[in-house]
């Protein structure tokens, strides 16, 4: 998922993700999320690709064109309709892109875009026969949605469950490796403080998993509190990886992805990746890519 709008604490789930499939945070957290899942199967065995908001296994982007009573446009043409067809100079962002075509492909679309993959359905075309995914997902049809893509998958588990209770009930996991993307609607005025819960609870089970986090960059969106609520945490090495564009904005100006753990130089690839899309999915002056690590690597010792 993607965010959507901050509701009180109560409030049921109704975020969909259909209008935003495709758009700029998507194409930000998937080709992110594509560099990752590579990075770790550069060893040879199996990993866990856990999804606590998974939304569902890909969209059709016609139907996000048709709009609804709300008269909503569709957000894929100044997201994935910028990129497709640019050949990128970014070899990670390339990769992603070839992907999201071969997945447009398989699904019957047209030489244009038509269909979206969600992120299981990145996490599925990557999945190598030792990998393992589970997907979480609470929302009823997308839950539906995603138990009819995924029934023949003997690689998949989909669950109707609190995507934050996944990370107590499935770390460690016996592959020993693992990748959680959180990446909840942001319906919620505590959703920080249940993302830094659910990442102290992961890390205390599992503290050597990859953990990337989804947030929105708005005015009000209050990323200050939530990374001084994750320094009072004993981080491991942590990157921010934030896309702004279109600053000043009243809704929302960009996104970020928080990665703990991140595999060794994935900041060496990524920024110039996020560089690059900066420059295509600009909106306004000033758009631009900001990589920082919260918590540095430690230095390799000295030998001798």
């Amino acid at each position: 998922m993607t965010a959507g709008m901050i509701a009180p604490a109560g409030h049921s789930m109704n975020y969909r993700h259909h209008f935003h499939a495709g758009n700029f945070a998507d194409v930000t957290k998937h080709a992110l999320l594509v560099q990752l899942i590579r990075a770790l199967q550069r060893k040879e065995g199996g990993i866990l690709v856990l999804d606590t908001h998974a939304g569902r296994g890909g969209y059709d982007l016609a139907r996000a064109a048709r709009g609804d009573s709300l008269k909503r446009e569709p957000e894929w043409p100044d997201g994935i309709g910028r990129l497709w067809s640019r050949k990128p100079s970014s070899a990670p962002l390339d990769d992603y892109l070839a992907l999201v075509r071969a997945f447009n492909r398989s699904a019957g679309g047209p030489a244009g875009p038509r269909f979206y993959p969600g992120s299981p359905g990145i996490a599925l075309r990557l999945a190598r026969p030792q990998d393992r995914m589970a997907f979480c997902e609470a929302h009823p049809e997308d839950h539906a949605a995603l138990e009819r893509s995924f029934s023949r998958e003997r690689r998949v588990s989909v669950h109707a469950m609190d995507g934050y209770v996944a990370l107590r009930a499935m770390l460690p996991p016996p592959e020993k490796r693992a990748l959680v993307l959180i990446d909840p609607p942001f319906e919620r005025k505590d959703e920080w403080s249940r993302i830094a819960g659910a990442l102290r609870d992961g890390l205390k089970r599992f503290p050597s998993g990859v953990y990337m986090v989804w947030y929105p960059l708005t005015a009000r969106a209050g990323t200050g509190e939530f990374f001084r609520k994750m320094g009072d945490q004993a981080l491991p090495p942590t990157i921010a990886a934030e896309l702004s564009i279109n600053p000043g904005a009243v809704g929302i100006e960009g996104c970020g992805l928080m990665i703990l753990n991140p595999p060794w130089q994935f900041d060496l690839e990524a920024g110039p990746m996020l560089r690059e899309l900066a420059g295509v999915l600009a909106l306004a002056p000033g758009a631009q890519s900001k990589l920082m690590w919260l918590v540095r690597e430690p230095k390799p010792a000295r030998a001798g």
